[in-house]
């Protein structure tokens, strides 16, 4: 998890720095950190649209010019032609139901996460899908829910 929280600081996201490392037989496969898509400006850079519309922390996603860390580290695997099928996820916050859904098709059967995010819809997709999902107790108890 400390290297999940080193690949967070990359963010540039504005709301939320998250990381995110596919790891499979103890070895790293791909990282991935939110923001925006390769060549296009960053939210540090032009601003929050999620903010400027107030969209509240876990609705539409959709409203959001960058990509989640576990897309992106979805997305490097694929790029790199790299296998993540039985894969471990390590992320610093829970993902959202579209990461979910991504996340199951590509085989990733167990998740450890730093912090929680709120969507039950994401958790049920996963606990229905028979994915392992852990709370990280050094996070649980160095960033305590507010």
């Amino acid at each position: 998890m400390d290297i999940t929280r080193q690949v967070a600081r990359r963010s540039t996201c504005l709301r939320r720095k998250v990381g995110a490392l596919l790891v499979r037989d103890k070895h790293i496969l791909t990282t991935g950190y939110n923001g925006a898509p390769r060549g296009l400006p960053h939210c540090e850079d032009v601003g929050c649209i999620r903010d400027e519309e107030g969209v509240p922390s876990g609705e539409r996603h959709e409203l959001c010019r960058g990509l989640h860390a576990e897309m992106n580290a979805m997305l490097q695997a694929a790029y790199h032609g790299i296998r993540v099928e039985g894969a471990t996820l390590y992320v610093t916050t829970h993902p959202c139901s579209l990461c979910t859904k991504m996340l199951i098709n590509v085989g990733i059967r167990k998740i450890i996460v730093g912090n929680d995010y709120p969507d039950e819809l994401s958790k049920n997709l996963l606990a229905q899908a028979g994915v392992e999902v852990i709370l990280h107790k050094q996070d649980r108890q160095e960033n305590p829910e507010p």
